[in-house]
């Protein structure tokens, strides 16, 4: 898939679990989980402003596009 998620990394980086950032942003735990893994196929903006706002990064920290 050309488009990779770097949640996971992003997550660590800010030293949050999946439980607060759940919290932080809305999202019920499984949805996340998906998001977290890959295997999403979309992503509202709504979502990824609200991933944004609670891990203090930009989109591109988030997704990343390779060929």
């Amino acid at each position: 898939m050309p488009i990779i998620v770097n949640l996971d990394v992003m997550m660590a980086k800010r030293k949050m679990s999946l439980n607060e950032l759940s919290e932080k942003v809305g999202l019920t735990l499984s949805n996340l989980s998906v998001l977290k893994t890959g295997k999403a196929k979309a992503i509202r903006f709504s979502t990824l402003e609200a991933l944004c706002k609670a891990l203090d990064c930009q989109p591109a920290d988030i997704l990343e596009y390779t060929e």
